[in-house]
């Protein structure tokens, strides 16, 4: 098993990194740099290795850095992973979403009826879908709520938002920004993909002094801590197919 984890963020790739790491004191690799400038740091684990991305934020950079990454070496999952917006009170902060799908929430076109999504006009794919038995295990070994997570290239940062985000998805778990683009350069290769949030802050008005990023980031880690064994067990039925 070899798995690809994007983040955004330096902070988060090294809470996905800590939470990876077989030992309590491991000689830390420094991350190497990919065609690109993208900083990528592998951790080995039994039975597999994970490479964890810094990608950028929002999902055009997301999806760059993924395809970059893939097209230097063979995977056998992607994986986007983070901190994020959760819909509460499904997802407090400091919880965890695993996503049973990731929906590009605002690609597509406003019209005097309402938000179309872009595969209602005709035009290419709003949802991917990860492999639902996979999904189901991470979200179990996690204690992560298994549900949609949105992604959406502007940060909700109004009730009003929120309530219309809400209503066209009322099973939503969270928001972030670069999922739905990690999934694109994944399905280009033929790849599963997961999404992985840790929730900093209530989808809705922005109000930083409320945000929980510290504890969001150590859920992250943990979180990682949790799926290791899972990621391992699931590649070692995959690679028997």
């Amino acid at each position: 098993m070899r798995a690809l984890v994007v983040t955004a963020v330096a902070a988060e790739a090294d809470s996905v990194a800590t939470g990876l790491t077989p030992h309590p004191d491991p000689v830390t690799p420094e991350p190497r740099t990919l065609r690109g400038g993208y900083l990528i740091t592998r951790r080995d684990l039994p039975g597999g290795a994970v490479d964890v991305l810094v990608g950028g934020v929002g999902p055009a950079a997301a999806a760059a850095a993924t395809a970059t990454a893939l097209a230097l070496a063979d995977y056998s999952l992607v994986i986007s992973a983070g901190i994020g917006g959760g819909f509460v009170p499904a997802a407090p902060l400091g919880s965890l979403v695993v996503a049973d799908a990731i929906v590009a929430a605002d690609l597509g076109a406003g019209t005097p009826d309402g938000f179309v999504p872009v595969d209602a006009l005709g035009f290419g794919r709003s949802v991917h879908l990860p492999p639902a038995g996979l999904a189901a295990r991470c979200a179990e070994a996690t204690g992560a709520l298994l549900a949609p997570v949105l992604t959406v290239s502007t940060v909700t940062g109004s009730a009003s938002r929120a309530a219309e985000l809400a209503a066209r998805h009322p099973m939503a778990g969270a928001e972030a920004m670069e999922g739905f683009g990690v999934a694109e350069a994944a399905a280009a290769y033929g790849l599963p993909v997961l999404e992985v949030r840790a929730v900093s802050n209530a989808v809705g008005p922005r109000d930083r002094d409320a945000w929980r990023i510290g504890d969001a980031l150590g859920a992250l880690a943990a979180g990682f801590r949790a799926l290791g064994p899972v990621l391992v067990s699931w590649g070692e039925r995959h690679e028997h197919r």
